[in-house]
């Protein structure tokens, strides 16, 4: 598998999710670039290995139509052929389900997400993430002996920048929230300017020492989340060698702080 061949899957996976769904929602693109380095890998991969992430929010439609459309997202990925990546059944008496789902066998992860907007109405926001399996960017190879991709692969962005301000900030929090010390940088971490065709964004990523070996059958567990005002986004991913990845990105244009 290639960047382009991820690209399209991942959208191929989303659009059958929802050019079925009705009210028909539109789709608004969250985050950076889809491609960046693998914040869930484990020892067995080598350390130059991406991923391509596409995360989309339904808007357009009410926001009492949020669990629906997870439903109907949930429904048609069964349809497709697609399994739970857990055996718990969906919590249906929520007014902010989620499902977690992947594809077989190529092994795509895609979640379905409401987000509360009105606790007290029952109003949401629905979102669809689907992240690719982890592959070598092109000229890589296992046995190549390559120099990993670094920052340096993208702009490196100025210390200065607010933009790298911000990222930094949100980096800090989830930081001091983990109480866990961070391991020295690892080829692809660190901070770095890209650019895509919605613009230019700062991703910082980092991780922490190995902590305890994490066993688990339905693969790393993993949190992103996005922040409303500024357009950041967080993910916080668990490998299976205990170590926690973190990647922050927030757009090269925004407010001028970062906060909570």
């Amino acid at each position: 598998m290639n960047e382009q061949q991820a690209i399209d899957r991942a959208e191929e996976i989303i659009h059958q999710a929802v050019d079925g769904m009705s009210p028909r929602p539109t789709l608004e693109r969250m985050g950076h670039a889809p491609v960046g380095a693998c914040i869930a890998r484990d020892d067995h991969g080598p350390d130059d290995r991406v991923q391509v992430t596409l995360i989309y929010k339904l808007t357009g439609v009410p926001g009492a139509e949020a669990q629906n459309l997870v439903r109907q997202a949930r429904d048609a990925w069964l349809k497709q052929g697609h399994k739970y990546n857990s055996s718990g059944e969906v919590d249906w008496s929520s007014s902010f389900p989620s499902v977690y789902m992947r594809t077989g066998p190529d092994d795509f992860w895609m979640d379905a997400v409401t987000g509360a907007m009105d606790r007290a109405k029952g109003e949401g926001l629905a979102s669809l993430k689907v992240s690719s399996p982890c592959f070598l960017p092109p000229g890589k190879s296992k046995a190549s002996g390559a120099t990993p991709v670094g920052p340096a692969a993208f702009e490196a962005p100025s210390a200065d920048d607010p933009a790298t301000r911000r990222a930094l900030a949100h980096s800090s929090r989830i930081y001091d929230a983990l109480q866990v010390g961070s391991a020295p940088t690892q080829p692809g971490e660190g901070l770095s300017t890209v650019r895509d065709e919605s613009g230019a964004s700062v991703h910082h990523t980092w991780s922490t020492w190995t902590v305890r070996r994490v066993p688990t059958a339905e693969g790393p567990p993993a949190v992103v989340a996005g922040h409303p005002g500024e357009h950041a986004v967080a993910q916080v991913a668990t490998s299976t060698t205990g170590a926690v990845r973190v990647a922050v990105t927030t757009p090269a244009t925004g407010p001028a702080s970062a906060g909570v």
